[in-house]
């Protein structure tokens, strides 16, 4: 068992000698996500290291008190972060694999499903959908607290 012990030392210190000094390539060389820039706004409404940590958290946290409670704020919306890193190519955040959302969720094999539901590109003042508010939140409501994932297609059904 010892000299399992010491071969396997000595191939971990020979490996990390041969990536230090540049022979053999290191995980610093895998593909990173490309992050674009926003293309409007002077500045994001979190830090960046905050916002690459806690996105979801802020969406959600805002989704939740728009959809659940009736309080809409520009400041964490969906709309609003579409609106600032939609790409200038594509005009879009999820349509490309260098947009926005995309590039990093594929990097971290994180599926995206806000686009489900919600437009990928810029869009006017219009509503998404044409569901009065009340029965939109009744219906984001009823989803929130179901035991099991509610589709799209169960949720049209319920203003219907």
């Amino acid at each position: 068992m010892a000299g399992f012990l010491q071969r396997a030392a000595r191939a971990a210190f020979l490996a990390v000698a041969l990536i230090w000094a540049g022979l053999i390539p290191a995980q610093a060389d895998a593909p990173k996500p490309v992050i674009q820039k926003a293309t409007k706004g002077e500045q994001c409404v979190e830090d960046t290291a905050y916002m690459r940590k806690n996105h979801m958290k802020v969406l959600n946290h805002h989704r939740d008190e728009t959809v659940l409670e009736g309080i809409r704020t520009k400041k964490h919306s969906l709309k609003e972060c579409i609106n600032c890193h939609a790409s200038e190519t594509t005009g879009s955040v999820a349509k490309s694999k260098d947009d926005f959302c995309v590039s990093c969720h594929s990097y971290a094999a994180v599926k995206i499903d806000c686009f489900d539901c919600h437009s990928t590109k810029p869009q006017g003042s219009m509503a998404m959908h044409p569901l009065d508010a009340a029965t939109a939140h009744y219906k984001h409501k009823l989803a929130a607290g179901a035991k099991q994932p509610v589709s799209v297609e169960e949720m049209a059904k319920v203003a219907q």
